[in-house]
């Protein structure tokens, strides 16, 4: 199995598929690896696809310590990802929690980022919800640390995540199967530390100004977590466009597939070209 240790000394564990220009998936909380098997099939036909479980996320090392995560591991996590596989700028790709992380990727590393897609993205970020995002992310670490196949029953059935049944219950099965697989205390630290303590899209505003990467935000329309957080992000980063899935919820690359892969492709081969703002007039 392949894995890379970190500098911090935790194993990460990745897959790879396909030879060409980089793309590089980060899943989100109830993900893991596999998340982005729709996406590897399709895009490693033309693409090197390099996919990775985040620490406290089997295969991959479950640190015990509250201080072995943070957002800003998260990030580096991903570059230490690139860098073991030689990859000097990729396509980068997250999903939530991923999507986050992805983001802080393109702010403190832009020189590594051919073009960004950030699905799903938003939740904790509204500052009239703080109070009740945080009730909210210490019940579900204690849900989880509590009994995970139970946890992974119950964080399924949130109503963001009910579209993915109602279309696709074979694949929704499976996806609240793998989320059962998953370490109950790593779920728990993660939520603790990640997501409750990131700061939020408003908070980052200043900086996502100034993001001149090419972007595509991408959410489902019944996503109550990300749609305003996901419109935010493409009134707020210049290079970002806005992609919003009808009668679509959170888990949007599985929900997804074939709208999704055709979005992001496009969104590749526009960066690569140079070509993703050649719709902007500036000569009028």
């Amino acid at each position: 199995m392949p894995y890379l240790t970190t500098k911090d000394g935790i194993k990460l564990y990745y897959e790879e598929a396909g030879t060409g220009v980089p793309v590089v998936f980060v899943h989100e909380y109830a993900g893991d690896y596999r998340s982005w098997e729709p996406q590897m099939r399709f895009f490693s036909r033309q693409y090197r696809c390099v996919t990775f479980s985040v620490r406290g996320y089997p295969p991959s090392d479950v640190p015990t310590r509250d201080e072995d995560y943070s957002q800003a591991i998260a990030r580096d996590d991903v570059i230490a990802v690139m860098d073991h596989l030689g990859i000097e700028k990729a396509h980068v790709v997250g999903h939530s929690m991923g999507a986050y992380t992805s983001l802080h990727v393109g702010l403190d590393h832009p020189d590594r980022c051919r073009s960004l897609t950030i699905a799903g993205c938003g939740w904790g970020s509204d500052p009239e919800t703080q109070a009740q995002a945080v009730k909210f992310a210490e019940d579900v670490a204690d849900m989880f640390r509590k009994d995970v196949v139970s946890a992974a029953k119950t964080y399924a059935s949130y109503p963001v995540r009910l579209a993915h049944k109602g279309k696709d219950p074979r694949g929704y099965e499976e996806f609240t199967r793998w989320m059962s697989e998953h370490s109950g205390l790593g779920h728990a630290l993660i939520m603790l530390n990640v997501p409750l303590k990131r700061p939020t899209l408003q908070q980052l505003a200043p900086r996502l100004k100034d993001l001149t990467i090419p972007m595509l935000v991408i959410s489902g329309d019944e996503d109550a977590w990300c749609l305003e957080g996901s419109v935010f992000l493409k009134q707020t980063v210049p290079s970002a466009g806005l992609l919003v899935l009808p009668r679509a919820g959170h888990t949007i690359n599985s929900e997804e597939p074939d709208a999704f892969n055709r979005a992001i492709f496009e969104l590749f081969t526009a960066a690569d070209a140079g070509r993703w703002m050649a719709h902007k007039v500036t000569n009028l």
